[in-house]
């Protein structure tokens, strides 16, 4: 894997709020997985941040999304609207998926209390906050579009289609970091830890999956801190009982196929 630390001076980035460092955790496509959830949490407490956004894709694949639900709910967590959540409200997209991650859906939509349905009805597809931009699929706002390898004139229309600096996506559940002005492969793939950003340069970031990763690491929750005081972001991946996800999903009978993701 190739990593882009930039090793200079942290520069306050213009994200601070009443003098005080802003250091939010940002977690995507936990995919009904509450013990991979659980184990981010507890490390997110262990880094003692309060503020959680959630890029969407809380629900789909996994076996607990009510559980997963409301435990975003109780931590107070800022949700935006994820392709899957997406498809519960768009007949024509639902249709349109692979048939896994449909039957997935069509099991999880039963599981599913009115609360947590309403609350998935009423997600918007992007959110700025702090500065920066936050969106589940390719920016500026879409909930559906992936961003995979883009070409540079690709990259370069992406943007200039939003003004902030920072925009944070998922979607993909890999673990990408694009630098405007630099080929898009100069920023693929990065590995977890420490990355520190330059003040003159704009970036998109994906914090990886928290419920399937697909990043070709390893098979751990991931997700990131960004702090905007010392203008870092930090990638983590986190250790959680994968078993127990895979034994409720072969209980209920979700597509094997789910199970198999999480044990490569």
């Amino acid at each position: 894997m190739m990593s882009v630390i930039m090793v200079i001076p942290p520069s306050p980035c213009g994200c601070r709020q009443r003098g005080k460092r802003v250091r939010i955790a940002v977690i995507s496509d936990i995919h009904a997985n509450l013990a991979a959830l659980e184990a981010v949490l507890e490390d997110i407490d262990a880094e003692n941040i309060g503020s959680i956004i959630s890029l969407g894709d809380n629900i789909g694949y996994g076996p607990d999304p009510e559980e997963v639900m409301l435990r975003l709910r109780e931590r107070g967590v800022t949700s935006i609207q994820g392709n899957h959540e997406f498809a519960l409200l768009n007949r024509t997209y639902f249709n349109r998926m692979n048939p896994d991650p449909r039957k997935s859906l069509e099991l999880t939509l039963p599981l599913l209390s009115p609360e947590s349905l309403d609350l998935i009805v009423n997600l918007q597809p992007v959110m700025i906050r702090n500065g920066a931009r936050f969106v589940h699929g390719c920016p500026p706002a879409s909930p559906t579009s992936y961003l995979f390898y883009p070409s540079v004139i690709a990259l370069e229309k992406i943007f200039g289609a939003f003004p902030e600096r920072l925009c944070f996506y998922g979607h993909t559940h890999t673990l990408n970091f694009f630098v405007a002005g630099l080929p898009p492969e100069q920023g693929l793939e990065v590995d977890p830890g420490l990355h520190r950003l330059e003040p003159d340069k704009r970036y998109i970031i994906n914090p990886g999956s928290v419920g399937q990763p697909r990043d070709g690491i390893n098979n751990h929750a991931k997700y990131l801190i960004w702090d905007g005081g010392r203008d870092t972001v930090t990638f983590k991946a986190v250790r959680y009982e994968v078993m127990r996800t895979v034994n409720k999903l072969r209980r209920l009978g979700f597509p094997d196929f789910n199970a198999q993701r999480l044990l490569w």
